[in-house]
């Protein structure tokens, strides 16, 4: 493993606690606003961050785009509609399921989408591997002992999270169908606006804004928007340059991990044996479905090589 890729490794890990510990500061934020009006705010700022990193890209050259012809400005403006959209049901559910589950339940319920992809890949006609079905059985054991109780129940909150779950699969398969189409911080930027718009316009319906609420959730608004949207999201971008995407994936999952020590040693969380457990399973399910991946990817790299060098 080259000094790269450990660096890589790093940055990723790195960006899993950041998404981990956000789930803290959702829950902790949601004491003093809305949901719609934390997201609201929350995107407002992971959209206006993105912005130095645009300039950035412009001034040393680095912007393949330059000024954007009138047809990529369209695929830009109705991509991010479409995509602004998913992230604001996911991101939705995901708050609003806060209310009434615990931040570690949370982070490993939502990271049901690195399951959930492939699955939903079946309607683009797209075969999920042994190891994505083997994943998606240990995760859904998991799920079960995490959220079903013994009368076949589930909590509201638990089932807004993984309602939330399908929507952030979707959301990646509408990035995969739209990356090559357009550059993917202008779609990330234009995205979180929409999400922004969307989240304040049902806060102003069905909640109260006061200036008060807003700088009593300064900190936890700051480290969702600022940090878990802006810096991790480009710290990602970084990453991906040097990590395949099933290595970054499984490294990625690991925010289920500390969104519950998070919530652990932050908000005093517990979690029963039997939860311990399904969280167990789901993590497991969660890496299963990615490391055959991974290295079905390592394999074709190194027989590529092997092609390149051979006489």
């Amino acid at each position: 493993m080259g000094l790269q890729t450990l660096k890589s490794d790093a940055l990723l890990l790195f960006t899993a606690t950041i998404w981990g510990t956000a789930f803290v500061a959702q829950r902790v934020g949601m004491e003093f606003v809305g949901p719609f009006t934390f997201n609201g705010v929350r995107f407002a700022l992971g959209s206006l961050s993105l912005v130095p990193l645009l300039l950035l890209r412009g001034k040393r050259g680095t912007d393949p785009e330059g000024t954007l012809p009138r047809a990529e400005i369209r695929t830009l403006l109705w991509g991010g509609l479409l995509a602004g959209s998913a992230i604001f049901l996911g991101a939705s559910f995901q708050q609003v399921g806060l209310v009434y589950t615990t931040a570690g339940k949370a982070g490993f319920i939502t990271g049901l989408y690195v399951v959930i992809v492939p699955l939903m890949g079946l309607f683009w006609r797209l075969r999920p591997s042994i190891g994505t079905w083997m994943g998606a059985a240990l995760a859904a054991a998991g799920l079960y002992l995490l959220s079903i109780t013994e009368e076949f129940t589930i909590s509201f909150g638990d089932m807004l999270e993984l309602v939330g779950a399908f929507f952030w699969a979707g959301h990646i398969l509408i990035l995969g169908w739209l990356s090559p189409k357009t550059d993917s911080v202008k779609l990330a930027a234009v995205q979180f606006a929409i999400c922004s718009a969307l989240s304040l316009a049902v806060a102003a319906f069905a909640e109260t804004i006061t200036l008060h609420g807003l700088s009593q959730a300064a900190v936890p608004i700051l480290y969702g928007g600022v940090c878990s949207v802006g810096v991790a999201y480009t710290i990602q971008v970084v990453a991906q340059k040097d990590a395949p995407p099933s290595h970054a994936a499984i490294i990625l999952s690991l925010e289920a991990v500390f969104a519950a020590l998070g919530g652990w040693i932050i908000l005093k969380e517990t979690l029963s044996l039997r939860e311990i457990v399904g969280c167990a399973l789901m993590l497991g399910g969660m890496l299963l479905s990615q490391i055959q991946a991974y290295l079905s990817e390592r394999k074709q790299s190194q027989f590529q090589r092997l092609r390149k060098d051979s006489p």
